[in-house]
């Protein structure tokens, strides 16, 4: 008797189903490890679609986002490998606001410890230089979101790098579709240049979180503190990133697959009794489908 684990009438088989028993075999031989919830791929996906969609825009007008998104969804996404991170990590983070959001009430705009420089400017006085800091943080905080609501990435938190590499695969898209046209193809070049010199000029929530770090000060306890007992967590991850001198994406995946007990040497420099780390501990556990560190990427 001659076994076989071939599939009949299917020869040679299809570069989907081989990609989806790749999948299969990959999960039969680990079928406890950690994966991609459903949530987890959506998030990431609709969060590559934005940054996608704002990038082309960027570039050129008359690029037709939603053609462009369909043929890559087809054929994949060029340089996914440098996306990936960045996406998950703005995935996990929105989970983790959210989450939160069901059990605590939202902060307030400006910091609980400068209520006196609130009623100064309910009569347009000025704001310390540290409202002025959290605020702008704020702001850069609320750039991380479309028009409705749904998490994205700001193009001015992208890395150089990874803003270029982006734009050059768009732009080679277009190209494609311009073919033969040398005079649309050079304004294309133009707009390439053009868009990465207006990038390299902008701030995001990294720049934003830094400049809060710096004016709080001997302040930097307190204000650590009070963003973890209102679950802020933008605000916490910006003051980590900035102590850490990290990116903001890299501190955010950093402190959410972190163990507990990693966590008291993590966000030493910001000076934060044990006891403060409770709410944050807690909520991080509470958090579903969350990959800690002892986990590989691949997995």
């Amino acid at each position: 008797m001659i076994d076989s684990v071939s599939s009949p009438g299917i020869d040679p088989p299809s570069p989907t189903l081989s990609a989806r028993l790749r999948e299969l075999a990959g999960y039969l031989a680990a079928p406890a490890t950690g994966r991609l919830t459903e949530e987890q791929r959506a998030l990431s996906l609709g969060i590559a679609r934005r940054l996608v969609v704002d990038v082309a825009a960027r570039l050129h007008p008359g690029i037709d986002p939603g053609a462009l998104w369909n043929e890559w969804m087809r054929g994949g996404l060029p340089g996914a490998a440098r996306i990936a991170g960045i996406c998950f990590a703005r995935a996990e983070e929105h989970r983790w606001r959210e989450q939160s959001a069901l059990r605590t009430s939202p902060p307030p705009i400006l910091a609980e410890p400068d209520a006196a420089n609130a009623d100064a400017c309910a009569v347009g006085g000025p704001l310390s230089d540290v409202d002025r800091a959290y605020l702008a943080l704020q702001i850069a905080d609320r750039r991380r979101f479309d028009a409705l609501g749904n998490p994205s990435l700001a193009v001015a938190d992208l890395d150089g790098d990874i803003f270029r590499a982006l734009l050059l695969d768009i732009a080679a898209w277009r190209l494609a579709a311009v073919s033969g046209d040398t005079a649309r193809a050079a304004e294309l070049g133009d707009a390439v240049r053009v868009a990465t010199e207006r990038h390299a000029d902008e701030r995001g929530i990294e720049q934003a979180g830094q400049a809060y770090y710096e004016a709080l000060g001997p302040a930097l306890p307190d204000a650590a503190a009070t963003a973890i007992a209102r679950h802020n967590w933008p605000t916490l991850i910006a003051l980590a990133a900035a102590a850490h001198r990290r990116s903001y994406s890299d501190m955010a995946i950093t402190l959410l697959t972190a163990e507990s007990a990693a966590l008291p040497a993590l966000l030493a420099p910001l000076r934060l009794d044990h006891a403060a780390l409770a709410p944050l501990e807690a909520s991080l556990t509470m958090l579903p489908a969350r990959a800690v560190a002892d986990v590989s990427p691949d997995e």
